[in-house]
């Protein structure tokens, strides 16, 4: 516990929600994060990442914002949940069902809608680190959470699910999540990530220099996918519009209401059909 050396006196740390804390494998951007150094999939041996410094009199507005938002953060857990992720269902299972894969995307999408209304930025978002869970996807969370308005230089997270400003070490925030949340969508939806695989160096080249594989995705959801994948950060929508998005296209089709014929015209129609058959008869008998 930390100590107020000016006062002689123990003063409370300020609380984070737990919701943002990166667990294990770092401390929430009150401290130092730690990513892991990835290939083209998976994460490797984890490696310290720049502490996100402190503006002097913003620290306590920040957790105040974030207490205040900690309730709309339900759908991202801490690095001990336990349960299967993403990316081993998928692996093993091949690629999700379009009606699990929608909701997926949804959750996934508002988890990171809500880390960034709060504040923070994911920084590692990829399929290893969304849970699901019998309550529904979830966001894991011990990457490299830090406050979204202190921008970050430098590859940390996985080569895959890189953004191309994580990658050419250029300024990183919000919409590094978007775009691996788009990568991550199209694996759970093809199997593969848009990118493919292989060495760092080569997955790397092809996100900065080539465009996506989204494979056989269809309908609304690739082209919100290829829009999330777009080279260009001020490109991409805001996790906030990705949800809006989700949720307009996830609606059923409305039934068509039943076609009522009006009650004189139902009078024509018997008229002309006793016509009708009566000159069929009376051809019949002459």
């Amino acid at each position: 516990m930390p100590h107020d050396t000016s006062r002689g006196r123990t003063s409370p740390r300020p609380a984070v929600p737990t919701a943002v804390r990166s667990g294990r494998a770092g401390q929430a951007h009150t401290g130092q994060a730690h990513a892991g150094q990835a290939h083209a999939g998976r994460s490797g041996r984890p490696g310290k990442a720049r502490p996100a410094a402190a503006r002097p009199g913003q620290g306590r507005p920040r957790v105040a914002k974030e207490d205040a938002e900690a309730p709309r953060l339900r759908h991202v857990v801490g690095a001990d949940a336990e349960g299967p992720r993403l990316q081993g269902v998928v692996d093993e299972d091949g690629p999700l069902p379009a009606k699990h894969l929608h909701r997926v995307a949804l959750r996934t999408a508002a988890a990171l809608a809500a880390m960034h209304r709060a504040g923070t930025v994911h920084g590692d978002f990829r399929p290893a680190n969304v849970l699901l869970g019998p309550d529904g996807a979830k966001v894991v969370d011990f990457g490299i959470v830090r406050a979204a308005g202190e921008a970050a230089a430098g590859a940390a997270g996985t080569p895959a699910y890189m953004a191309p400003e994580q990658i050419e070490d250029e300024p990183v925030g919000r919409p590094a999540d978007v775009f691996a949340w788009g990568a991550t969508v199209v694996f759970a939806a093809t199997g593969r990530p848009p990118f493919g695989t292989g060495p760092a160096p080569e997955v790397m080249r092809r996100v900065t220099s080539r465009r996506p594989d989204l494979g056989d995705m269809t309908g609304p959801l690739r082209d919100l996918a290829a829009r999330c994948l777009d080279k260009n950060p001020a490109a991409r929508p805001t996790a906030p519009q990705v949800v809006r998005a989700l949720r307009e296209g996830q609606g059923p089709m409305p039934k068509p209401r039943p076609t009522r014929i009006p009650r004189y015209r139902w009078r024509m129609m018997v008229a002309l059909a006793a016509v009708v058959i009566c000159g069929f008869v009376l051809g019949m008998l002459f």
